[in-house]
């Protein structure tokens, strides 16, 4: 039997989930601990729900590959996607900013997302390596922010999730958000299963937001059984990954035993 196994403190788009996998014939269940439970250790084909520590925890034992967009990403893109300059630095190069940033790792959420006046109040090299990715935006304001749940480079469902910098969550996306969006994914650079953010600046311009792996991403609006279609290839079977998504695959730790 196919499994989904969710991590514990399941969110709103995780309880859709579990009912959308179940109705499919799925066995889906959520850990109560920050492991696979025993009795599901062994069942295959296995997809997981959650953020990073429950991947890094889950994937290895589960046979997973969970696939998440490239660290460098979004400073990769054209500027005329981004409305703004957008680097890909380390922590070290970041602590000796001097001007107001939009910073944040662009993996895992190892300090908060936000703009800092400066670098100097970013983590020490005795909490954080010196060479820990940063991403560094210039400051924008977005006006609307909508996610995008993308499957083989289209559109699967849309949310709109914030107006104003304020959660706001709506079904409702416009057509102009779909057509930048097809722009967007052109550029490439992708995995097959991915989460997109994308919005509109308060000058009336679009610009990619960031991207984010669909099996740690929330569905927001969007139709949860597009979401788990989505999630479902983000993170499945090593054995199916395609040969286009390997180098997309997020690194298993390695067990200390």
């Amino acid at each position: 039997m196919t499994l989904l196994l969710l991590a514990p403190r399941i969110n709103e788009t995780g309880l859709q989930l579990l009912t959308c996998a179940r109705r499919r014939g799925l066995r889906a269940h959520t850990a109560v601990r920050w492991e696979v439970p025993a009795e599901l250790a062994q069942l295959r084909p296995a997809h997981l729900y959650g953020g990073p520590l429950f991947a890094d925890t889950a994937a290895g034992t589960l046979g997973v590959t969970a696939l998440e967009p490239p660290a460098d990403w979004l400073a990769s893109l054209p500027a005329e996607l981004l409305g703004r300059q957008v680097e890909c630095s380390t922590l070290a190069e970041a602590r000796r900013l001097r001007r107001p940033a939009f910073l944040k790792p662009p993996v895992d959420k190892l300090f908060p997302a936000r703009v800092y006046p400066d670098g100097s109040g970013l983590p020490g090299p005795d909490a954080l390596d010196d060479d820990t990715l940063v991403q560094v935006s210039d400051v924008v304001a977005f006006a609307s922010e909508y996610r995008l749940f993308v499957l083989d480079g289209a559109v699967l469902t849309a949310s709109r999730y914030a107006v104003g910098g304020g959660l706001a969550v709506s079904p409702e996306v416009g057509a102009d958000a779909f057509a930048f969006a097809a722009d967007v994914l052109a550029a490439g650079g992708l995995p097959s299963a991915v989460v997109v953010d994308v919005g509109r600046l308060t000058d009336g311009r679009w610009a990619v937001v960031e991207a984010n792996p669909a099996w740690a991403s929330g569905g927001y609006a969007c139709d949860p059984d597009r979401v788990l279609d989505v999630v479902l290839r983000a993170a499945g079977p090593a054995d199916d990954v395609a040969d286009t998504d390997v180098r997309y695959a997020r690194p298993v730790p390695e067990v200390v035993r």
